[in-house]
């Protein structure tokens, strides 16, 4: 059983060849940490991210170095590519230009308002989806001197200021919004209060979270309590990490809340002093195999003969282990005993024998 959830129905935008908005699903996204400018190493990150999951990847665009890298970057990149602008609006001009399928604008680092006008007019010129992006540590000066704080109104006033500018001065709606702090609940009560305001789509997630531990739970506590009021379009789990792992965090949270899944559920016990195999090690290898598959399968790794298919009945399939001995159950059943060193080979085995005879569990598409 997941929570039901009755999402806030917002008008879709596009990003390249991805649908945002509506009833489309919760899009993943993330950032390449590489220098944008070595086309190589940036290609090669957007592919393992592409791999793992992610739907949309942003990259930096600091030069005019990195903005030239752009043309083959988005040429080679299986999935959409947003340029992340601030400061000078003609990266942003040529950027577009490059092909790009949204580009994300932080109007509190934008100075000259005419300049800011020509890259609107461009980006509608090229269908370019204009991502207007708050963040509590850039607002503008008269925003703050209006509220003292980056409060999350002062967030939400700046950002209705922007989208009605740019929909009524130039008739353009493809506009997505965030509204981030490092502070997640200042975080959600700005989400809540612009989704209240406004039907234009949300990209959810907190800035400088942190690293792999603090930075999942910030997210999780805010990307959580956001869709589970129905907020929240596309997503971007922040992590000072590898970005791999903040698509994989991103899938967890939106799997544990029956939004979507596509690797694997895979439950483990905590181990304790009845636990006679490296439990830890047997769970990674599993872990890093199933996320090389995409199906909706719930797999168990336990650490007790006795009680390991017992407690995980629920799982399609799982596997225990004692001495020397390993065994694989299925539906709480046990189907096969292996000495130990077999028993990761023969579990996969089963998998993928049991994906062979439903492959309605394969999730072709996301």
């Amino acid at each position: 059983m997941y929570p039901r959830i009755e999402r806030k129905k917002t008008r879709v935008v596009w990003v390249g060849s991805i649908s945002i908005g509506g009833e489309n699903p919760i899009r993943v996204q993330s950032m390449t940490n590489t220098d944008t400018k070595d086309v190589k190493a940036t290609l090669e990150q957007i592919q393992k991210l592409y791999s793992a999951g992610c739907e949309i990847i942003r990259v930096a665009i600091p030069d005019e170095k990195a903005v030239k890298a752009l043309k083959d970057i988005t040429k080679e990149s299986p999935i959409p590519v947003i340029a992340d602008l601030h400061f000078i609006t003609s990266l942003g001009e040529k950027a577009v230009k490059a092909g790009i399928g949204g580009i994300r604008i932080n109007p509190g680092t934008f100075k000259n308002k005419k300049n800011l006008d020509r890259l609107v007019r461009v980006c509608k010129d090229y269908g370019v989806c204009i991502r207007i992006g708050i963040n509590a540590g850039s607002l503008e000066s008269e925003i703050l001197k209006k509220y003292k704080i980056p409060s999350p109104k002062a967030m939400v006033e700046s950002a209705l200021n922007w989208l009605e500018y740019i929909v009524e001065k130039f008739d353009y709606q493809n506009i997505k919004v965030s509204l981030k702090s490092s502070n997640w609940w200042n975080t959600v009560k700005a989400y809540e209060l612009f989704s209240k305001k406004s039907d234009f789509p949300l990209h959810i997630g907190v800035t400088e979270a942190g690293g792999l531990i603090p930075g999942t739970i910030k997210n999780t506590l805010a990307i959580s309590y956001l869709l589970l009021r129905g907020i929240g379009d596309t997503l971007r789990v922040s992590l000072t990490a590898d970005p791999v792992e903040e698509v994989y965090v991103a899938y967890e949270i939106l799997k544990n809340l029956g939004l979507r899944t596509l690797h694997p559920d895979i439950i483990a016990c905590p181990t304790c002093g009845r636990c006679e195999i490296d439990l830890m090690k047997f769970y990674k290898e599993v872990e890093n195999w199933a996320r090389n598959i995409r199906a909706n399968l719930k797999l168990a790794v336990m650490g007790c003969v006795v009680n390991g298919p017992g407690e995980a009945r629920h799982a399609d399939l799982g596997i225990t282990g004692g001495k020397g001995v390993g065994i694989i159950f299925k539906k709480g059943k046990i189907i096969r005993k292996v000495p130990e060193r077999e028993l990761l080979p023969a579990f996969f085995e089963e998998i993928e024998k049991f994906l062979r005879e439903h492959p309605e569990r394969l999730i072709l598409s996301s």
